[in-house]
């Protein structure tokens, strides 16, 4: 991983900790939430306060996360807001972070001047002894105050200010106000400062989560839905149908288009399809290379040509199928029939415009998994899994080519591949048109004319 590292390709944008008053008030923190402490003088952080460097010197990745399902945070500064978040048990939970940090800046910025905030995101699961447990997540609070207990003590200082001014001998009560006194030396002046840090709830519909292999929970769609990694038998029993795992790409594909959560790219607004085809077929080229164990050179297009004219008939099935789409794309070849038993089928596909984008764009990477730029950008946990199985050159090839394609303009390679917010553009696109009428099956993704032969789910025009 040191050639990532040193990309900016991961550790990226974590918050730096090297005063010895942040250092400090970091031990106070962990002292409280998990009774260690670090012999560390500088390390990094992300969002939650996790620090890798820390992590390695405890032994324990989990340290702020234990059982992995209630996360524990630190907050030193309100920057820690554009930090990743490392480990990710939930795909919910850095957004929850994010929001909770942007929704009580101006609060935080006051806390974090003078003590470390530290909490926890709650719900109303301890510890998943199956998976079952995990369908319980439904909401997930944040709670949080200073080591100090500022937030407390400010809300006890204010009920005593309310109590004093509505007793008519308030004034008189020495001991009420020697408590004010005291709470005030901590707080401040609350009438004038208000601290208030409430705990915010957040909804938890739909999420995914490492635990048991990686599972898909899909709730706020039309269809609800759990897309399981591992073997759908091995799970037990769920509360929701169906329940998928990634073998069945015929029920995935059905699946997705019946919620309306996929689009081909080749009708994407904005989107360069032909350039994005291209870059998607030299991926499958290097995997292929990789394990044929053929030399790919410096993996230029031209290099990668070469090992498609050596491969010949043994091309894979992916490549075959996206070259194709890309004939049509530039108006060279027929219309494809590519159906979701055709191994380039989820490579065609991104995620459509709403709410669920991201977490589709994930499913989706673990579909079509030589595509090592998409799952970077959208399932890192998932790449840096994959990265640490390939060869030397191969771990070279792709580590310069995001240095190169994706890391000077992030945002705009993200707008680029998955369109903007879902906020921005969640208009309905009509389906690209055939070049030519292909009998029963009309258009490249979609469904098919009645009484066609499916073959799986077929995307094309919908009649």
């Amino acid at each position: 991983m040191k050639r990532l590292i040193e990309k900016g390709l991961m550790f990226g944008n974590l918050i730096e900790i090297s005063s010895p008053q942040l250092v400090e008030r970091y031990n106070r923190a962990l002292k409280h939430l998990i009774g260690k402490q670090t012999a560390l003088k500088d390390f990094h952080i992300d969002i939650s306060g996790y620090s890798p460097e820390i992590g390695d010197e405890l032994g324990d990745d989990l340290y702020l996360n234990p059982n992995g399902c209630n996360r524990q945070f630190i907050l030193l500064t309100t920057s820690q807001k554009s930090a990743p978040l490392l480990n990710m048990k939930f795909s919910t939970a850095r957004g929850i972070l994010q929001q909770f940090i942007e929704a009580n800046e101006s609060q935080l910025f006051a806390l974090t001047a003078r003590d470390a905030v530290a909490g926890e995101l709650q719900n109303s699961v301890y510890e998943i002894a199956n998976p079952a447990k995990l369908l319980e997540i439904r909401q997930i609070t944040v709670d949080a105050d200073t080591i100090g207990g500022h937030v407390a003590d400010a809300s006890k200082l204010a009920k005593l200010i309310d109590r004093f001014r509505q007793e008519p001998d308030g004034w008189r009560d020495d001991l009420l106000m020697a408590e004010m006194i005291e709470l005030a030396k901590k707080t401040g002046d609350v009438t004038r400062v208000p601290i208030n840090l409430p705990a915010m709830t957040f909804q938890q519909p739909s999420f995914w989560t490492s635990h048991f292999g990686g599972l898909y929970v899909l709730r706020d769609v039309k269809f609800p839905g759990v897309i399981s990694t591992m073997p759908r038998q091995s799970l037990g029993k769920m509360p929701i149908s169906p329940m998928m795992d990634l073998s069945q790409r015929n029920a995935i594909a059905e699946w997705l288009e019946r919620n309306g959560l996929v689009e081909p790219i080749v009708q994407a607004r904005g989107m360069d399809a032909a350039g994005v085809l291209r870059q998607k077929m030299d991926f499958v080229l290097v995997d292929a290379a990789e394990s044929l164990n053929l030399e790919i050179g410096d993996a230029r297009r031209t290099d990668l040509r070469k090992i498609a004219y050596r491969l010949g008939d043994a091309l894979p099935d992916e490549f075959l199928g996206l070259a194709q789409l890309l004939r049509w794309v530039e108006g060279a070849g027929d219309w494809p029939r590519i159906t979701s038993e055709h191994k380039a089928y989820f490579y065609t596909l991104r995620a459509s415009a709403g709410v669920e984008r991201d977490l589709v764009n994930m499913l989706l990477s673990e579909l079509a998994p030589m595509d090592v730029r998409q799952m970077f950008i959208v399932h890192k946990e998932l790449f840096y899994a994959q990265y640490a199985t390939w060869s030397d050159r191969k771990r070279q090839y792709v580590a310069d080519f995001l240095e190169r394609e994706y890391k000077v303009d992030a945002q705009g390679a993200r707008e680029a591949l998955f369109g903007p917010e879902p906020s921005m553009d969640n208009r309905h696109r009509p389906e690209p048109k055939p070049a030519r009428d292909l009998g029963a099956v009309v258009g490249p993704w979609g469904a098919v004319k009645r009484g066609a032969d499916l073959g799986g789910t077929d995307l094309g025009e919908r009649t």
